[in-house]
């Protein structure tokens, strides 16, 4: 099996102002919009959906991280803070390869953004050869 594309939906009562965060802040564009439920593209083949809480399901409550690798993540850290946006997880260097930062959507979501940082000796390990 080929999986062609993967996405997360997430269910939110704040699916305006969530548009707006990922729009505003991430360039994303809407592919699919019925009012209720939209998709936004974040980049060439990212998705992130949005939805509405239809009868009888329950919205998001928080529990996952939509981590995003960007090109510079100080430059991000510096235009989101700009913008206003609190930090939720502060911007540093962490062993395990990465230097990023955290900030919230108005769903309740952490959007973790990262660069790729050359990982400390006791994660080095960790990574796994890619095919």
């Amino acid at each position: 099996m080929k999986i062609e594309s993967a996405s997360i939906t997430v269910v939110t009562a704040q699916l305006a102002e969530a548009r707006r965060f990922y729009q505003q802040h991430f360039a994303a564009r809407p592919l699919f919009d019925c009012g209720w439920y939209v998709v936004l593209r974040l980049s060439n083949r990212q998705e992130l959906c949005l939805m509405e809480p239809q009868q009888g399901m329950v919205p998001f409550n928080g529990g996952i991280f939509l981590n995003i690798r960007v090109e510079d993540a100080d430059v991000l850290h510096k235009n989101l803070m700009a913008a206003g946006l609190a930090v939720a997880i502060p911007l540093d260097d962490h062993p395990w390869g990465d230097r990023g930062f955290g900030v919230v959507d108005p769903a309740g979501v952490m959007v973790y953004c990262h660069h790729a940082i050359a990982p400390a000796a006791e994660f080095e390990p960790f990574f796994l050869p890619q095919d």
